[in-house]
C-alpha cells in the first residue's frame, strides 16, 4: 500500500463557481471527532476522539474536514466508537467507519453496515446526492439540502464521496448548489456521495502538504484559520490520518453499545417522511414543529 496522501484539484461549476475536490488516497485511515457543541455532551464523556485532532506531535495528520449538520436538525444519526448519540436512521446516507479507520459510504439498512461489519462509527447525514456513480433526482432540489442563510441556493456547501477504489473525496465550495457538488463528485469518479454541512461558518477543509506538517486552508474563502481543528472546534469532523508504515490495518475489536443503534420502530421513521414533501421554502412540518433539515444551521 502506498503512503497516505492528498490530492487538491479545482473545477468550474455552470455558473463559473470553484469547487475543491480532495482526494484521499494510499494507507489512510479516518477518526470521527466530536465538537464541544455538536453532539457536544451527548458523546463527550464517553469518547476519546474530542474537539481537538491530533497535532503534528501524534498520529500523522494529513487533514481535517467538517462533519454535517446540527443533531437538532434531526437530519440523521450519530455513533462514535460504539455511543449512540443520536440513533442511526434507515433509508439515510451514511459515512461508516470501522475500528481500523476503514470507511463505506452507504444507505444505511440497504448495503451498510455489511453482514457481520463491526461497526464503530456512524455520521449519517440527509440522504444520498450521488448514488450508481450518478447525481441522484433530488440532487437538482436544492430546497430539500437544509436551511440556508437568506435562502438562497448558492451558498457555501460540502459533499463526500466514495470512488470505486474505496477512497474518500471531499468536495466543497463558498457558493455552489448540490447539483453542481453530485455533478463535480461524479465526475471525479464518485460511486457514492453525501452532503455534509453549509453554510460559510461550517465549511471547512484543512490539508498538510506531509503527515504530520502544518495545515493550510484546502477551500478559497473559507472563513475559519487552518489550525481551527488543532485548537478545538464546536462541531463535529473528521481526520484524516497516514497509517504509520509497516502498520497494517487493526482486527477491529467490538464495542459495548450503550443506546440503540437504530432507531426504535416508529421514532425515526416520521421526520424522513415528512421532509420528502417539505415544500418550496426553508421549512416543512415535523411532529409539529416548523423544522426543515439543516434549518438550525
Amino acid at each position: 500500500m502506498l503512503p497516505g496522501r492528498v490530492s487538491i484539484a479545482h473545477v468550474r461549476a455552470t455558473d463559473g463557481s470553484k469547487i475543491t475536490i480532495a482526494t484521499f488516497s494510499g494507507s489512510v485511515t479516518y477518526v470521527l471527532h466530536n465538537g464541544q457543541r455538536g453532539p457536544g455532551q451527548a458523546a463527550r464523556r464517553q469518547v476519546t476522539a474530542g474537539r481537538r485532532s491530533p497535532g503534528p506531535a501524534g498520529p500523522g495528520l494529513l487533514a481535517a474536514f467538517n462533519g454535517g449538520f446540527m443533531l437538532k436538525s434531526l437530519a440523521g444519526g450519530y455513533e462514535q466508537e460504539g455511543h449512540v448519540a443520536r440513533p442511526l436512521r434507515a433509508g439515510l446516507a451514511s459515512l461508516v467507519i470501522d475500528k481500523s479507520g476503514r470507511t463505506r459510504i452507504g444507505v444505511w439498512g440497504s448495503g451498510v453496515p455489511a453482514p457481520g461489519e463491526d461497526v464503530y462509527s456512524v455520521r449519517q447525514n440527509l440522504w444520498l446526492l450521488v448514488s450508481g456513480g450518478m447525481p441522484t433526482a433530488q440532487s437538482a432540489r436544492w430546497q430539500r439540502w437544509g436551511g440556508t442563510i437568506g435562502h438562497q441556493e448558492y451558498v457555501a456547501r460540502s459533499a463526500l464521496g466514495q470512488n470505486a477504489a474505496g477512497g474518500l473525496l471531499y468536495a466543497a465550495s463558498m457558493s455552489t448548489s448540490p447539483a453542481d457538488l453530485a455533478q463535480a463528485l461524479s465526475r471525479a469518479g464518485a460511486v457514492a456521495a453525501m452532503e455534509l454541512d453549509i453554510n460559510p461558518e461550517w465549511v471547512q477543509l484543512d490539508v498538510a502538504g506531509r503527515a504530520g506538517g502544518p495545515l493550510q486552508a484546502g477551500i478559497p474563502g473559507q472563513h475559519r484559520p487552518a489550525t481551527q481543528y488543532l485548537s478545538g472546534w464546536t462541531r463535529d469532523f473528521i481526520a484524516v490520518l497516514a497509517r504509520p508504515h509497516g502498520h497494517p490495518p487493526a482486527a477491529p475489536e467490538r464495542t459495548a453499545r450503550r443506546a440503540w443503534r437504530t432507531a426504535p420502530p416508529g421514532l425515526g421513521a416520521l421526520p424522513a417522511r415528512a421532509w420528502a414533501h417539505c415544500p418550496p421554502g426553508p421549512e416543512c412540518t415535523v411532529r409539529g414543529r416548523r423544522s426543515c433539515p439543516g434549518s438550525a444551521q
